[in-house]
């Protein structure tokens, strides 16, 4: 078992193409209690998930072109598809928020256990045999997006999750640990 999750974690890569059929509802559940099994300073369980998925991404895609439109008002017909389209990548969406607390544990904590929680998400989701992409974009520090999610203003968007059945795998790096530690 060691060898396996060490395996998975040595060989995450974010797909580059996905496409139907996505997780299940059962499937979902379980990746998403994986998700609140993050390491979580004071137990404040600072994550908030919204799962997106079928018909709703489309009510996402608008709410992504109206925000570019907005950002760039000269912005073409086709990037406005584009944008409004990117929902389609993947037949579930995940997008994972920080939930602040007023509490003694610092803001930063709060928001790297979220960012924490996506990890496991991600995880999850590959051990279930399914591929993720990892995105965020100018549209998760928007606040009418936080607002379309439920979210609150103080929320941080920390990741979209794109999860679906691998189309097009992506690419591995080699791996090198020069210049990221240092050892005393």
């Amino acid at each position: 078992m060691v060898a396996e999750v060490l395996s998975a974690l040595e060989t995450r890569r974010s797909a580059r193409k996905l496409t139907e059929p996505g997780p299940t509802q059962e499937q979902l559940e379980r990746i998403l209690r994986v998700g609140v099994n993050a390491p979580d300073h004071g137990r404040l369980r600072p994550w908030r998930f919204v799962v997106v998925t079928a018909q709703a991404r489309l009510g996402l895609g608008d709410l992504l072109a109206r925000l570019l439109k907005e950002k760039i008002p000269g912005a073409t017909a086709e990037q406005l598809a584009a944008e409004r389209n990117k929902v389609l990548r993947a037949p579930c969406i995940i997008a994972v928020a920080a939930r602040l607390s007023g509490t003694k544990i610092p803001e930063i904590e709060q928001i790297l256990s979220a960012g924490a929680a996506a990890e496991n998400i991600f995880l999850a989701a590959r051990a279930l045999g399914f591929g993720v992409m990892w995105k965020t974009g100018d549209a998760a520090y928007n606040p009418q997006m936080k607002r379309y999610l439920g979210l609150v203003p103080e929320d941080h968007i920390v990741a979209f999750l794109y999860i679906g059945t691998v189309a097009e795998a992506g690419v591995s790096a080699a791996v090198s640990l020069d210049g990221l530690v240092t050892w005393l």
